[in-house]
Parts: C-alpha cells; structure tokens; sequence
C-alpha cells in the first residue's frame, strides 16, 4: 500500500505571539477538514477553550483569534510525511521533513515558550529541528497529547497539565 503524502497547515500565529504549541503533522480528520484539531474527540478546544475562557464551539476562526488573543501560535513540527492513518506511530521516519523554524522563529522573535502536543512533536523537534536552530532562549514543555488515541491521562488530568505549564509562562518577564 503506498502512503499518501501529507503536508502541514500554515501556522496559525501573529506577531505577538509569545507561546507556541506544536503538534506533529494533523490527523485525517484536520486534513480532511482543512483545519487543526478537527476530530470531535481530540480534547485541544476544549481544552483551550476552558483555559482561555471561550466556547469549544465556537466558529473555527474564532477559536483561533481566541488563541492569537492570548498570544498563543499553533503549528507543527513535520511540514510533510508519509502515513498511513492519523497515528503518530505509523509516520514513516524517512519521509519526515520538518517545517523552517529558523525563518519562523525570526519573523516571531516574542516566542518564549515551545509546548508539545505530544510525545511525538517532542521527539521529532528535538532530533530535526534543535540541532539546525541558533540559541534561542526558549523554553520546551512536553505536555500530554489531547488526541483520543492517549488515552492513559484523564481529561482532568490533561487540562491541569496544560494549565499549569500555561500558568508557569511569566509573559512578563524575558526568559
């Protein structure tokens, strides 16, 4: 079976962006939609929504002026990869090819923090992107993936960490 190639979404972020949540590459459901974490049972807008205080169903451009409000960007590590299904576990390393973070981190020089949708965003920035970057004082939080497939935390437990990893950027003070 061959797999189809999948591209990433344009990042969704203005210049006052100081937070950057990244996730891998969107699942089926995002691609298919055009838009990022359109599967009804991905915990992120809900998860955003209660944090940032506005409806989880709200119009998708509103969610994401609700995310450019509180300063927060949204992209993904892999610009493009091959995979079958929407599983991180089903990329095909040798098709990874990663976003310009170099670029993006220059045109969004506010970014002070880096999240990680996921175990996956984590390890793939880390082994593709770090490496090639000039020091850049940020901060990288690993947080619990919102998708259905991590089924391990709760939602409870997912909204408190992300909470507390939001609560714990200080957009007051450099890093």
């Amino acid at each position: 079976m061959t797999k189809p190639l999948l591209l990433c979404f344009e990042p969704i972020a203005d210049s006052n962006a100081e937070i950057l949540i990244l996730g891998s590459m969107p699942g089926q459901a995002s691609l298919a939609a055009g838009r990022y974490y359109a599967n009804r049972r991905n915990a992120f807008w809900k998860i955003m929504a209660q944090l940032l205080g506005f409806d989880p169903d709200a119009a998708y451009e509103d969610r994401l002026n609700e995310l450019k409000w509180a300063r927060i960007a949204l992209w993904d590590v892999l610009q493009s990869c091959t995979r079958v299904g929407s599983l991180d576990a089903r990329i095909d390393n040798g098709s990874i090819t990663v976003n310009d973070f170099q670029n993006f981190f220059g045109t969004h020089d506010k970014i002070r923090a880096v999240f990680f949708n996921g175990a996956k965003a984590e390890s793939a920035y880390r082994q593709y992107v770090l490496p090639a970057l000039s020091t850049i004082p940020i901060s990288y939080v690993r947080l619990p993936s919102t998708s259905p497939a991590h089924a391990s935390l709760s939602y409870e437990q997912k909204l408190h960490a992300w909470k507390t990893a939001l609560n714990a950027v200080d957009r007051n003070k450099p890093v």
